[in-house]
């Protein structure tokens, strides 16, 4: 049983991570002109370095040799690495392109894209519940692909790509800084072997653009891997339901820096969709949080249904054998 201390701790680690992912539209315009592919690829290899020293630090290896001689996770690690580049150079496009409040909603839309995913491909069972907001999600996109002239492809690309993320990870079943690591490594040729070439080609801002623009370019391997260490933290703390309820915020976050930070539209029919999305949101959660109650209840009764049981074992245990087998005798007449 974790203590109210742990849980409070916890609490503060899952706050940490999620209001700095929520936060990380106000990093990336700090490092034009550099472009998002150039980001993108420094992202790679600073991460790589950081996750590294980290690993070093905790003095954590073993998995590497597990993981190598497991092909089909590997393959899996590559999935992995090749959505998360997606997800990760479309988010940075999208900040620096005006498009903030378009890629705010993709994490909006993730959890309902997930549920969605695991019904098509894992032949999950729905409650009515999970259907319903499904249903209005799917109305969202229609208003918002109305409001905007076309599907909100930045939106769904996001959503998606997380969502598929998400699964793979689930299959793969690594630690956070392990699977960040293996990912990154995978990543980290093909990074290096693209920064090279640029700079080759004169189109590098790293040494370009002073010392001060490399150390910023240099700090998204810090900005990529300390949340994740947050996240980490608080997962082992704090129950899945409080997780579940928190992952809102960094896209709440993002939502209203595109709004006030960054000054970016909201017509009626774009503020039409996103309460959709809300609502689906909110039923969603109000059905995660009732059955997360009932399966509590339900353990809590299982759970004092074996100790009388267990109880009343002792009970005629003590009493000996001649009470449970020898049969009541005649009165005497």
């Amino acid at each position: 049983m974790k203590t109210i201390s742990e849980q409070r701790t916890g609490l503060l680690y899952g706050v940490g991570a999620y209001g700095m992912w929520g936060l990380v539209p106000l990093f990336w315009p700090l490092l034009k002109p550099s472009g998002a592919m150039e980001i993108l690829a420094h992202r790679m290899v600073w991460s790589l370095a950081v996750v590294a020293v980290a690993l070093l630090a905790l003095r954590r290896w073993a998995w590497v040799g597990e993981l190598i001689r497991q092909p089909r996770r590997l393959a899996l690690i590559a999935v992995a690495a090749a959505v998360i580049t997606v997800n990760w150079g479309l988010y940075i496009w999208s900040v620096n392109n005006g498009h903030v409040v378009e890629a705010s909603l993709g994490y909006f839309i993730n959890p309902l894209v997930t549920i969605a995913m695991g019904v098509l491909l894992l032949k999950e069972r729905l409650r009515l519940a999970q259907w319903i907001a499904v249903g209005i999600g799917f109305a969202a996109v229609l208003v918002l692909a109305i409001g905007y002239g076309q599907p909100p492809w930045i939106s769904l690309t996001l959503a998606f790509s997380f969502a598929t993320y998400g699964l793979v990870k689930k299959k793969v079943n690594l630690g956070g800084v392990e699977s960040l690591s293996a990912e990154t490594a995978i990543l980290f040729l093909p990074a290096l072997g693209y920064l090279l070439w640029t700079g080759s080609q004169g189109g590098s801002t790293f040494a370009a653009q002073g010392m001060g623009h490399a150390a910023l370019l240099a700090a998204t391997g810090l900005v990529t891997a300390v949340p994740l260490v947050c996240f980490g933290a608080a997962a082992i703390r704090v129950p899945l339901s409080t997780l579940g309820l928190l992952q809102y915020l960094a896209p709440v976050f993002q939502f209203v820096l595109g709004i006030t930070y960054f000054h970016e539209a909201m017509p009626p029919e774009r503020w039409a969709g996103f309460a959709l999305v809300w609502a689906a949101l909110a039923l969603l959660t109000w059905d995660a949080l009732r059955t997360a109650r009932r399966t509590r209840a339900d353990a809590v009764r299982l759970r004092a249904a074996r100790a009388a049981t267990a109880a009343l074992a002792d009970t005629m245990s003590a009493a000996g054998p001649e009470a449970v087998a020898a049969p009541p005798r005649e009165p005497a007449t």
